[in-house]
């Protein structure tokens, strides 16, 4: 099956295949079991579940939060240097051209570890910085005839709307190379000081011969290691793997005055310069990419240990690949698709939902089926009835999510929370009951504890998904069913599930500013379809069947099936949602 999306084509020409792209297979739902938990102190009270209005139940188990460190290569406990803050640095994109859904998952995955360490009561210092000085920044520059600097704050402006698209919250700052070059220079300047670089017409270089602990974060031996610099090897070098902190000026090129003449600063010396700037040479977490591993930020610990003999970095966090045909999806093998060209098709929810998916260290594979499923969940979490019921208002009280005050508050944007706060303003709150059933308890403790042993084990997101199943079935029982609608304390119930849900999927980052017109906008647009054309096929599946044309009637509705759009029939008339398209159906039970 062909991808809906075709690769991003940039202005500017490079290298890339026009094959089909043959999609990949991955299954969504995780049988993961947590393995262990263990009971430890909370830092914070905002770790502990409360609804508010009604319920009360005992407080979950709470496990320490693991995180796979890169350097030493295992699960580490994390304990940060400050007790109650955490400081992050994430290596930002270079800002040449839209960003695709590659750098979607590192900043979203970053963005779960940054909500999740708030989530755990933490104060956090998270800086993410732009390089907006590059060869192919310039590169790009030259091709449109456009100023270097002015075009890259162009994409860093792009990039900044594809975060707001995704979910991803500001960081608490956002440095770029331009505005720091004396803090560049000035560490330039200590380590040529301190014996580990040397100077050779006007550029400077990183002699890693003089660091002994060179290749420590990835493994590497010196004598395996290539040139640290995303450009050819220098002859003048005196180790083919000595990286450039200063570049001399050329003809043409952006440029800045130092002591060893008018150039513009290496990448690597980039991030360590705005690091110490925002962060000191000592802090908890550094991440990014998987590919920043090696140079990038083994020549980012060179450099700085080469400042400061203190730096120390706890914990270094990196993300897997996203890929295309087992590639790894990438603007130099021009096999990637930008974010806004997926975001076009689907809600961004469900880009960031199939993110989430797969566990963050694991690859990827990009593949409609996926971006499909994906959407259909998120319809199936957020859905509201498309014609009114006397349920209708206690399914949007649901989006009336009372979030601690850690998190982050959702946008009123909505109809059913107008809907919610008018069935609220309609009852006496106060005559609701402080307790909740148990069973309703038990349901909230469980996926409570999952949620929290597996986001500590490592940020294991896929089986958070997984275990939404529970309390999203009991809310449709307690909504829908003969035997839900009849139990006792049901609304008190369904606060409480509104209650922890919502802390749950606003620590992922899930909570909608609006949901159910924007799929169903993605779905028709996907289906190559106008609401009008669909209710007209409605009308005319209607006619059919009070024609008794039953074949007529089956047709119409297989063919809107076809492209993803899914009739309901009921008492009140027929509506329709947007589905997985039967052909993607039928890949999904092949695969499972």
């Amino acid at each position: 099956m062909s991808t809906l999306l075709k690769f991003y084509r940039p202005l500017f020409s490079i290298p890339y295949s026009t094959r089909t792209v043959q999609l990949g297979t991955h299954r969504f739902h995780c049988l993961f079991k947590p393995k262990r938990r263990i009971r430890c102190v909370s830092t914070s009270s905002h770790s502990q579940p409360s609804i508010g209005i009604g319920g009360k139940w005992e407080s979950p188990e709470f496990s320490e939060l693991w995180l796979q460190n890169t350097i030493s290569r295992k699960k580490e406990v994390f304990r940060p240097k400050t007790e109650g803050k955490v400081g992050m640095y994430v290596c930002g994109v270079t800002a040449y051209d839209l960003s695709h859904i590659g750098h979607a998952r590192v900043y979203v995955t970053f963005d779960v570890l940054y909500r999740y360490l708030r989530h755990l009561g933490y104060q956090v210092t998270y800086v993410r910085n732009f390089t907006d000085v590059d060869d192919k920044i310039i590169s790009r520059a030259k091709e449109l005839g456009e100023d270097p600097i002015s075009l890259s704050r162009r994409y860093c402006e792009e990039f900044n709307r594809d975060m707001v698209y995704l979910h991803c919250l500001p960081p608490s700052a956002e440095p770029r190379v331009s505005d720091h070059m004396p803090q560049i220079l000035d560490m330039i300047k200590q380590i040529i000081e301190n014996g580990y670089a040397y100077i050779v017409d006007g550029d400077v270089y990183f002699s890693v011969e003089k660091f002994p602990d060179y290749g420590r974060l990835s493994g590497r031996k010196l004598e395996d290691n290539r040139a640290g610099e995303r450009v050819a090897v220098d002859s003048r070098k005196k180790h083919p793997a000595d990286f450039a902190l200063w570049k001399t000026a050329k003809e043409g090129e952006p440029f800045w005055d130092s002591p060893w003449g008018p150039g513009r600063p290496g990448w690597h010396i980039e991030c360590s310069a705005m690091s110490a700037a925002y962060l000191g040479y000592s802090f908890d977490i550094h991440g990014g990419g998987m590919d920043l591993v090696f140079p990038h930020h083994e020549n980012e610990i060179a450099q700085s240990c080469a400042v400061c003999n203190h730096s120390n970095i706890s914990y270094w966090i990196h993300n897997g690949f996203v890929t295309v045909d087992s590639e790894k999806m990438s603007k130099s093998l021009g096999n990637f698709f930008t974010i806004r060209q997926v975001i076009d098709l689907y809600h961004p929810l469900a880009l960031r939902l199939f993110l989430l998916g797969t566990h963050y260290q694991s690859p990827i594979n990009y593949a409609d089926v996926l971006l499909e499923s994906a959407s259909d969940r998120i319809f199936y979490i957020y859905q509201v009835p498309q014609y009114p019921t006397s349920l209708q208002m206690e399914e949007a009280c649901l989006s009336s999510l009372s979030l601690p005050s850690s998190q982050p508050t959702p946008h009123r944007h909505m109809n059913t929370l107008h809907d919610c706060e008018s069935a609220l303003s309609q009852r006496d709150v106060v005559t609701l009951k402080d307790t909740i059933p148990p069973d309703t308890v038990n349901i909230i403790n469980n996926f409570y504890n999952v949620f929290v042993t597996s986001m500590s084990d490592d940020l294991h997101t896929p089986v958070v998904l997984a275990a939404l199943s529970d309390p999203l079935k009991t809310i449709n029982d307690l909504l829908h069913t003969r035997k839900g609608k009849k139990q006792e304390l049901r609304i008190e119930s369904l606060a409480a599930f509104g209650k922890i849900l919502g802390n749950v999927l606003s620590t992922l980052g899930l909570m909608p500013e609006s949901y159910s017109e924007q799929l169903r906008d993605k779905a028709l647009k996907r289906a190559k379809l106008t609401e009008d054309q669909v209710l007209q096929k409605i009308d005319e599946r209607t006619a059919a069947r009070k024609n008794k044309e039953y074949e007529r009637s089956d047709i119409i509705r297989k063919d809107l099936a076809a492209v993803g759009i899914a009739l309901m029939d009921s008492p009140d008339g027929t509506t329709w949602r947007p589905a997985v398209p039967l052909a993607i159906q039928e890949q999904q039970v092949s695969i499972t």
